[in-house]
């Protein structure tokens, strides 16, 4: 029982990040008095992320300035069901956010849309392939939303973010240079794309040369002064190269502070409480709709905030979390293949390969941006014949040059020693000659892989931590061998290239670890789709069990595409929100019959 109950609002927010500094926008301006609740410190672009502080790489890169205290709040871990899970006490393969702006502040400004294929994913493989394509262990689904309803909603969110890119499919006209595979753009993008240095230029005509599509990778990185529809300001991006772990200071890469919640912070209807730790969710006493949240305080008393409708906009790990100790849906058992909150957790699978230019060849890496890349599509996805290869899905194979920061960025040609003389001789005849691939692949969702509640252990307030239960499957393995092995062909073609080695993460025989990071691309947990019996959520992100709570994230998807999730999830977040205020504010009730 909370010490203190507040006066009743209509709308609570859990999450300041970019869907929660979206929602309370959207929402605020039809009119709903709205409280967002970050567990986080107040804090800003301007007087936060201002270089040269900001630029400390062992504060923010290897320390995790900007990330979550897992002292308060972190999960257990285990590869399966055999396993004792254990508490995971640094960060490492994946990076959660806290504070105003959320995880939104250290992204890499890599702003991508799905494939149309990758929405109705298990429905197009059949019709593609044959019903008896799709192995049984995979639990791949359909999302319940098409890309056409999603269009209008990804093209808006690139206004806000004031993308940087080349269209390759505008208005159904196929264009050279832009991603000839991606869905019908109703516009280009706002601004042009970036500026490519000559590691990824190479790359990109080696691509062509073996007869591939490459593009400029989508940014958020601006690439010229631009106004968004809110009415923010970016300026162009100066190729700092701290961008990924790092704020912006320049305005230059597109934040949830800069691009919402400035233009929301002094609305009539928004309040933002700073330290407000949500605990749970409370229910009504027939535990069908939600009467609002009880948080934890900055003077440490708990506070009960009523609300007419709930809001789950935190990391997505966590708003599984809070769904699984509010006891809010069925939790999913894989003992028996039933319940669906922790269901079809997925992750991403990926693998690099370095290219080493000889001496004509300068990279200056330190000129970089977090979404500088020349991006190859041919592999992603359903974008190629699967008949044969015995796997689902694919990946992205990008050349970037996201920065040569001194003390992560060293690379060496395979058969270098690890330490020692010989080690530093290979790295100063080095720096300057890399070229640097990623291969960003595509993560199905299985029985085994899912998120529940650790019977042992608890966090500092006391709730079961989250338990994750994870490794790679077979088939992601078998993808990710494929997808790199294209990038080693690429790698091999380019002009000047010496030497190449490569390494999937996921390789057979290499179960998933949770120390070194790969990516904080975690997806699935708080599924949306069609049927109550494989999701938690609706088609428009409404809870089937209790009408009143709306979902946001990467919890929502039933399985991870090969690209970086902020597009989507956006774009997922301004369709709900549109629902919202368009059909169920009005007259709230199930917007879908189960």
């Amino acid at each position: 029982m909370a010490t203190r109950t507040l006066p009743k609002t209509d709308v609570v927010i859990v999450g300041g990040g970019w869907t929660g500094l979206t929602a309370a926008y959207e929402l605020a301006h039809a009119g709903q008095r709205c409280v967002v609740l970050e567990r986080g410190q107040n804090r800003h672009t301007a007087t936060s992320f201002a270089g040269p502080e900001e630029h400390d790489e062992l504060k923010y890169a290897l320390r995790h300035g900007h990330m979550q205290d897992l002292k308060k709040e972190t999960l257990t871990f285990r590869n399966n069901r055999d396993q004792q899970a254990l508490p995971m006490r640094r960060l490492g393969s994946f990076l959660p956010g806290t504070g105003l702006g959320g995880a939104g502040i250290h992204w890499n400004g890599q702003i991508w849309r799905p494939l149309p294929s990758d929405l109705e994913m298990r429905s197009h493989y059949e019709d593609r392939y044959g019903s008896q394509f799709i192995p049984d262990d995979l639990t791949i689904q359909d999302w319940g939303v098409t890309y056409d309803e999603l269009e209008p909603h990804l093209d808006f969110f690139e206004r806000i973010c004031g993308a940087a890119g080349y269209a390759g499919n505008l208005n159904g006209e196929t264009r050279a240079g832009g991603n000839v595979f991606e869905g019908q753009r109703s516009a280009d993008y706002p601004n042009p794309a970036m500026k490519q240095p000559i590691s990824n230029t190479l790359f990109g005509k080696a691509a062509e040369k073996l007869g591939y599509n490459p593009f400029p990778m989508p940014s958020a990185n601006v690439t010229q002064a631009y106004e968004n529809p809110y009415g923010a300001q970016l300026h162009p991006c100066t190729y700092c190269g701290f961008c990924e772990r790092f704020g912006c200071g320049y305005f230059a890469k597109a934040d949830p502070i800069i691009c919402v919640y400035d233009r929301i912070k002094d609305h009539d209807n928004f309040e933002i409480r700073f330290e407000a730790q949500v605990l749970r969710v409370e229910k009504s006493e027939d535990g069908q709709t939600a009467t609002g949240v009880t948080y934890l305080g900055e003077d440490g008393v708990e506070v009960f905030q009523p609300a007419d409708t709930v809001c789950l906009n935190a990391y997505g790990l966590w708003n599984v979390h809070l769904m699984l100790v509010s006891d809010l849906g069925k939790p999913y058992d894989p003992a028996t293949r039933t319940g669906v909150v922790g269901r079809n957790y997925a992750y991403q699978t990926v693998a690099a390969v370095d290219a080493f230019f000889d001496s004509d060849v300068i990279t200056n890496p330190f000129m970089g941006a977090g979404a500088l890349g020349v991006v190859v599509d041919d592999f992603n996805g359903d974008n190629f014949d699967h008949a044969e290869l015995g796997f689902l899905g694919g990946g992205y194979i990008a050349c970037k040059q996201y920065n040569g920061r001194p003390i992560s960025y060293q690379p060496t040609p395979e058969g270098t020693p690890a330490w020692g003389g010989d080690w530093k001789r290979a790295v100063r005849e080095n720096y300057n000659h890399h070229g640097d691939l990623v291969i960003h692949g595509s993560s199905v969702s299985t029985h085994e892989n899912y998120l529940d509640l650790d019977p042992t252990w608890t966090d500092a307030y006391g709730r079961p931590l989250l338990r994750m239960t994870f490794n790679f499957p077979d088939n992601d393995r078998k993808m990710g061998d494929y997808v790199m092995n294209r990038a080693v062909e690429i790698a091999q073609e380019m002009d000047n290239v010496t030497s190449v080695s490569s390494v999937n993460m996921a390789a057979k025989g290499k179960d998933y670890s949770i120390v070194p990071y790969q990516t904080t691309h975690n997806a699935g947990g708080a599924v949306m789709g069609t049927d109550p019996t494989t999701s938690v959520v609706n088609r428009f992100g409404q809870m089937w069990d209790h009408h009143n709570v709306f979902v946001f994230g990467a919890c929502l998807f039933p399985q991870n595409p090969g690209y970086n999730p902020t597009g989507p999830l956006m774009g997922l977040a301004y369709w709900t929100l549109d629902h919202m205020k368009t059909d169920y504010l009005s007259n709230p009730r199930p917007l879908m019959d189960a």
